[in-house]
Parts: C-alpha cells; sequence; structure tokens
C-alpha cells in the first residue's frame, strides 16, 4: 500500500514538473513567425481604460504589428456585470490611441477566460481566413494558450511582453498555469475535440 501511494506521489511530481518546464521553456520562445492575425488576449479594464495588465499586451501586440507579424490585431474578451463595456472594446480603443489603423483591428466581444475567446476567435476564422495566429499574453501563460489554440486547429504561435506588468515568471504564476495546461489535457480538451467532431 505505501509503495502504491509513493508510486503514485512520484508520477504526480513527475506530471507537475514537466507541466512546469513546459510553461517556463515556452515563456523564453520569442516567436515572431509571420502568421493571419495577432490575437491579444483580454485582462481587466476598467470603465474602458484597459489594466496595466491589458495595456503592456496591447503595447506588444501593435509592436508585432509594426514589425509586419501580421495584418490584423484581433482583441478579445467579454464584460461582467457593472461594466460599460468589453475588455475586447477597451483594447480596439487603446489600440487606436496607439496609431494602429481602425481597418487593422478587430474587436470580437466575447468570452470570459481563454478557452471561450479563442473559440469565439475560431468561429469568426473561416470568414476571415485565418489558419495562424500569434496570440499575445501574459509569458506565464504562453503555454496554455498554444495548447488551446491548437486544439481548436490553428496553426499555433504565441509572444508576450518579456517586461512591465504580467511579465514576471513567479513562482505563484507558474505553479498556476502548470496547474492549468495539466487539467487542460486531462478535461477541457476532449471537449474541444467532441465540439470539432
Amino acid at each position: 500500500m505505501l509503495r502504491t501511494l509513493l508510486f503514485l506521489l512520484g508520477v504526480i511530481a513527475l506530471v507537475l514538473l514537466l507541466a512546469a518546464g513546459t510553461v517556463v521553456s515556452q515563456a523564453r520562445q520569442y516567436d515572431d513567425t509571420k502568421t493571419d492575425a495577432i490575437v491579444v488576449l483580454g485582462a481587466s479594464q476598467y470603465w474602458g481604460e484597459p489594466s496595466p495588465v491589458l495595456a503592456n499586451r496591447l503595447d506588444y501586440a501593435a509592436e508585432l504589428y509594426r514589425q509586419g507579424v501580421a495584418p490584423v490585431i484581433v482583441t478579445v474578451g467579454g464584460a461582467i456585470p457593472g461594466d460599460v463595456t468589453t475588455e475586447a472594446e477597451a483594447g480596439e480603443a487603446y489600440l487606436e490611441r496607439l496609431g494602429v489603423p481602425a481597418e487593422a483591428v478587430l474587436a470580437i466581444p466575447k468570452g470570459r477566460d481563454t478557452l471561450t475567446s479563442m473559440s469565439a476567435v475560431a468561429s469568426r476564422a473561416d470568414r476571415q481566413g485565418w489558419d495562424q495566429v500569434t496570440v499575445v499574453s501574459d509569458r506565464a501563460h504562453l503555454a496554455r494558450s498554444a495548447a488551446i489554440v491548437q486544439a481548436l486547429g490553428f496553426e499555433a504561435h504565441v509572444s508576450g511582453p518579456a517586461y512591465g506588468d504580467g511579465s514576471l515568471l513567479t513562482p505563484e504564476y507558474v505553479a498556476r498555469e502548470s496547474a492549468g495546461l495539466i487539467r487542460f489535457h486531462l478535461w477541457d480538451r476532449w471537449h474541444i475535440a467532441s465540439d470539432l467532431a
């Protein structure tokens, strides 16, 4: 009995270490491959003003756009009760203030998390002709984002700001994203597969 318990604990520890290694390894990649669209994952906004974390993602996405990574930036994210606008709309307005042309920004004001936001993007992909996307988020979040994007049928590229709000690979953030990555592979991924079937 003790041997079995120790074996199970060893397996759990190995899975956690592998997940954490994937999170950290992906966070250190800088992918500037040319794609069809740059998708900025949502974060908090306050009365139409992006939070520092969201603003940092948007600044980085604008930089990728100017480098020619993709011809369009897609902002995603819905609203919570009491909001006067959505994360996507706040992001769209912010990018236009940065000088990104209005025709190069598309807001998809849906999604309460990465999976539902990217599912909303996937539902627009055929109409827009997107096969490859660059997802911008916090660096610790890139591994799970890549897994979700690939499961939805895109060629996935991910990137995020190396500095500023949300960019630090703190132990808490890595642990949270490692757990999220494991959950995605054990649970969410199979729901996506059944929905796409």
